[in-house]
């Protein structure tokens, strides 16, 4: 039998509901601001892979882009097509979406049909390390971005923890209900110091529009896992015609590294 893997679609849908507000969003566009730096935007062909509750797809389109999106978990379609009626109230923007693995060979047929050349961007932030083969994941995505054209990609960073992770993630997902709960009360306070003594600020004051405590669950229940190191990516993806245009380093030691590379 199969390991479980986590429902990063209700956890979004969950946020989404309760958490979710005008003020995270503006902070959400704030940082994919920055983080988007230098690319044009505007008239733009973006695609997120793994959008979950659609904040990138909403910040992009904001800024005038033509937006598309691929994710496993059909709840994330609806949570982005709420939030986009809840954030963009009158003129949620046209997005078009699949639902489906970026492994599978039907999405990325879909993708490919939406932009023939590629796209102009391709972003997953902290996504393809969930997928269960990360390093084709990425693969895959690359293939979709267009000549010129941007990956903007976040990837967990390799810790000499990360194994340790790794056993807890799988127990979480295999776990009944009472217990996932249980683990998720013991560790909140933990996050919650570790990421205070890694970074002298309140963790409760997330980046991208995001909450602590929705966080602390897809963090300690986000199965499939893997990690990989800077300079592992940076390899991978400049062996397939790309050259880093940006990097932000992650925070604590097992954050995401955030990457934007561009192909050639």
């Amino acid at each position: 039998m199969s390991q479980p893997a986590f429902d990063f679609g209700q956890n979004w849908k969950e946020f989404s509901e309760n958490a979710l507000d005008a003020s995270q969003y503006a902070e959400a566009r704030q940082d994919f601001a920055k983080l988007m730096a230098g690319i044009d935007l505007q008239g733009s062909t973006v695609l997120d892979i793994g959008f979950g509750q659609g904040l990138a797809l909403l910040c992009a389109a904001r800024a005038g882009a033509r937006i598309f999106g691929i994710d496993i978990n059909p709840k994330c379609r609806e949570v982005f097509l709420a939030n986009s009626h809840l954030l963009e109230p009158g003129s949620p923007p046209d997005a078009k979406i699949t639902v489906g693995s970026i492994l599978d060979a039907a999405p990325l047929a879909t993708a490919h049909s939406w932009a023939e050349q590629g796209f102009d961007v391709v972003h997953s932030w902290g996504v393809l390390h969930h997928t269960g083969s990360m390093w084709r994941a990425i693969e895959n995505a690359i293939s979709l971005v267009r000549p010129g054209g941007h990956f903007v990609l976040a990837i967990y960073n390799r810790h000499w923890s990360s194994p340790g992770w790794t056993q807890i993630k799988r127990i979480y997902v295999s776990a009944p209900r009472a217990v996932q709960k249980l683990l998720i009360w013991v560790f909140v306070p933990i996050i919650y110091v570790a990421k205070f003594a890694a970074t002298r600020r309140n963790p409760l004051h997330k980046e991208r529009g995001m909450n602590f405590y929705y966080d602390v669950i897809d963090w300690i229940g986000g199965y499939p896992y893997e990690y990989a190191s800077r300079n592992e990516i940076e390899q991978f993806v400049a062996s397939k015609g790309f050259v880093l245009d940006n990097f932000v380093a992650c925070t604590t030691p097992i954050g995401c590294n955030e990457f934007v590379f561009k192909r050639i």
